[in-house]
């Protein structure tokens, strides 16, 4: 009797992951990135410096191996800062993309399973919040519910939620109509007419089979958001209306370090590297992401 071969089975995550690791930059950048956010959890438990100790006998000093990243213009330990600062950048990158594909994918799948009105309404919404100039709206809120926030939540929480929240619900339009094409698109394959000859219900429609095959494009896009929203808040410490001095996100210290380009760059340098780091890795992998992702690319 002839021996049969029998395909291997693989899942779309293996194959997803086979091909993520054929794009190298993807995968260094993954490795870089693992490892920031490895030194911005860990780090502050093994390089214990107060992040607001004043030295004033150390002023502006370089690198050195009791200050590695050097000090600021009151002597403080720029490596401390740089690690406590990195965790506020980077989760607000991540709570605010976790903020834009929350509201993009809901309004996106609303719009894109109904039809006529409520299609139109969500897609009339979408232009107007596109249509809105994003760093002056966000300056102008940031600006306007600062102070109430801080006295809510306290100076730190306060922000955070508000730079979320506002860097949020600038970015989830690109979300909505990725997800209203996908849906468009996946609701009128055949998976889906058989669900539905099967009796499930829109919503179980909507839920089990066409949002899980609409979601590789959001992957990539929700990537692409965080380093967005790293820009931001970096932009909105640099310009004064961010964290309070005291808090040193990455930003901040950029914004502290300009007046002493000259005479101290390393301060602006290593804050300015770390954030150039992180976006860069970021859509190096989301170009890794996007590759694995298609189903239309052969690799």
């Amino acid at each position: 009797m002839p021996a049969v071969a029998r395909a291997k089975h693989i899942s779309p995550a293996h194959e997803a992951w086979r091909r993520f690791r054929r794009h190298k930059l993807a995968v260094a950048s993954a490795a870089i990135l693992l490892l920031m956010v490895l030194a911005v959890l860990i780090g502050p438990f093994l390089w214990t410096v107060p992040i607001n100790e004043i030295d004033f006998s150390s002023q502006l000093e370089g690198p050195s191996w009791k200050h590695p990243l050097g000090t600021d213009d009151l002597g403080q330990d720029l490596l401390a800062r740089m690690l406590y600062g990195g965790r506020i950048s980077l989760a607000v990158g991540l709570a605010a993309m976790l903020v834009a594909v929350l509201v993009g994918t809901v309004i996106g799948a609303i719009a894109g399973i109904a039809r006529g009105s409520v299609d139109t309404a969500l897609m009339w919404l979408t232009d107007l919040f596109l249509s809105l100039p994003q760093l002056p709206l966000l300056l102008l809120v940031i600006y306007l519910f600062r102070d109430v926030l801080k006295e809510i939540a306290g100076p730190e929480v306060g922000v955070f939620i508000l730079i979320v929240i506002v860097i949020g619900g600038l970015r989830w339009m690109p979300v909505a109509r990725l997800v209203r094409a996908q849906f468009f698109s996946l609701r009128e394959k055949e998976f889906v007419e058989a669900a539905r000859a099967l009796g499930a219900s829109t919503p179980r429609v909507v839920v089990r089979h066409i949002l899980p095959n609409s979601l590789g494009p959001v992957i990539v896009a929700g990537t692409i958001d965080v380093a967005a929203a790293i820009i931001a808040e970096s932009t909105l410490s640099f310009l004064g209306l961010g964290f309070p001095p005291d808090i040193p996100t990455w930003g901040r210290l950029l914004y502290d370090a300009k007046d002493y380009l000259d005479f101290a760059p390393h301060w602006a340098i290593f804050a300015g590297a770390a954030i150039f780091l992180a976006v860069l890795t970021i859509n190096f992998i989301g170009d890794g992401l996007r590759d694995a992702l298609d189903p239309r690319k052969v690799m």
